[in-house]
């Protein structure tokens, strides 16, 4: 049989697994607000900075990374790539007037910033506070809060492409948000930058460059359409992938503290790195690779004279019969063509049986758990609440020891803080992937 090359690459081009592999990546860079505890020492040391202008810092960086309803309501509006290119330009140029504030490149003061300073110090602020606060704490701000749009740009596609499989995906996504402060931390390891600012250079230019070539591929492509029995061998390879990541950092991050390692090791490691980093994209290689041409058949979940039987009320109410498919979770276990027959002869008891009055379709008044809720439908639901003010009472003491910890490390005789802030990001990654896992597997156990 003669292999359609460019049917292949279309079916690579829109395949899910694709888009789920580079959210990965997305999310591998984007965990910026991480690397506070390697920047902050930076920041103070060249600034000039005690530690209540670090902990101000801190703040302006909470609230840039939890102020996340703009991205959100952009995705409703606009596709993806354009709230991604949003979170780049906000990245870009909130960290690279630091990095150049930083390293006294740009000494002057831009004219609308000497205006707000005036303003202030009529009203009683100090010069020198507004100078040293205000301007840095609006550019920790402005970059911290576009890991916001990555983090949505990348989750809010991935989340429609695998309805059925979202703990898993959102655990995975949020694990590589969490993993990249110590991704990050091995690629300026081996930049070897003489100057500690640097890595604010880094963090302003990294991040953008890998987004800006993954925006395209980052999108909803019916991934619901594109369920097949290999799922489950496909996440448990990206779960073996991820504790291979995880325990291969872990131990170059003890290489590197306890024994003296040359730059050409260094080199090598973090290429080993990259590499595991990029073998999920094996994934939808060997599914595009394997994938059959469908039967036409497949194409239509009712015979014709079935079909034709149909009145106009019964088909405008057809829009509950995806819900036989959506209960039963075996369903997807069957080919495609056993799928579709087992779907039409349900459909077609459904309405004999409407017709004859033995059951009357009801429209349901709003989405149901699992569906997706606009912002109004969800501020009605216990759900919403329960999970905000869990959220709120519980994530401020992870926030308090990451926007601290390179304080922490100082005053306790550690000059470098990198291996800290990288320890924390890998157990943060095994954490939120371990519990992507478990409430599915809970979930699926209990209903």
């Amino acid at each position: 049989m003669m292999v359609h090359v460019p049917d292949k690459i279309r079916a690579f081009w829109n395949s899910r697994w694709l888009v789920f592999v580079a959210s990965m990546w997305v999310q591998s860079c984007s965990g910026i607000g991480y690397l506070f505890g390697s920047i902050s020492p930076v920041i103070k040391s060249a600034m000039g900075y005690n530690q209540r202008h670090v902990a101000m810092l801190g703040v302006a960086k909470d609230l840039g990374d939890a102020i996340g309803f703009v991205p959100g309501i952009l995705c409703e509006i606009f596709p993806i790539w354009v709230v991604l290119c949003v979170g780049v330009v906000q990245n870009f140029v909130g960290y690279g007037v630091l990095w150049l504030t930083i390293s006294q490149i740009m000494p002057t003061l831009p004219l609308w910033v000497v205006d707000v300073v005036e303003g202030l110090a009529r009203v009683g602020v100090p010069r020198e506070i507004a100078v040293l606060d205000l301007i840095l704490c609006i550019l920790i701000f402005v970059g911290t809060n576009g890991e916001t749009y990555f983090n949505t740009g990348a989750l809010v596609p991935c989340v429609q492409n695998f309805p059925k499989s979202r703990g898993p995906v959102v655990g995975i996504l949020k694990g590589f948000a969490g993993l990249s402060g110590a991704i990050l931390t091995q690629v300026y390891t081996m930049i070897n930058a003489p100057s500690q600012a640097s890595l604010i250079f880094m963090v302003a230019v990294g991040p953008a460059m890998v987004i800006i070539a993954l925006m395209f591929i980052v999108r909803p492509v019916e991934g619901h359409r594109q369920v097949r029995p290999s799922d489950n061998s496909s996440f448990l390879f990206i779960y073996t992938v991820c504790l291979i990541l995880a325990a291969y950092l872990l131990g170059v991050l003890l290489l590197e503290d306890l024994v003296s390692v040359n730059q050409t090791l260094i080199t090598l490691l973090t290429v080993l790195l990259l590499i595991l980093i990029l073998l999920p994209i094996i994934i939808p290689v060997l599914l595009v690779l394997s994938e059959e041409p469908s039967s036409p058949t497949e194409e239509s979940l009712l015979p014709e004279p079935e079909k034709q039987g149909l009145g106009k009320s019964e088909m405008e109410r057809s829009f509950i019969l995806s819900e036989v498919e959506d209960e039963n979770s075996e369903v997807d276990l069957f080919s495609a063509l056993e799928r579709h027959k087992r779907i039409a002869h349900l459909q077609a008891k459904l309405f004999q049986a409407a017709a004859e009055g033995a059951v009357r379709v009801k429209r349901r008044k709003g989405p149901r758990r699992g569906e997706d809720f606009t912002l109004l439908q969800a501020l009605k639901k216990a759900d919403f609440w329960l999970i905000f003010f869990s959220l709120v009472l519980v994530s401020g003491s992870g926030l308090t020891v990451i926007d601290n910890l390179g304080q922490m490390c100082l005053s306790l005789g550690y000059s470098n803080t990198h291996i800290f802030v990288s320890m924390i990001s890998i157990w943060n990654f095994l954490g939120r992937v371990g519990g992507g896992y478990f409430s599915e597997l809970i979930i699926r156990c209990v209903v």
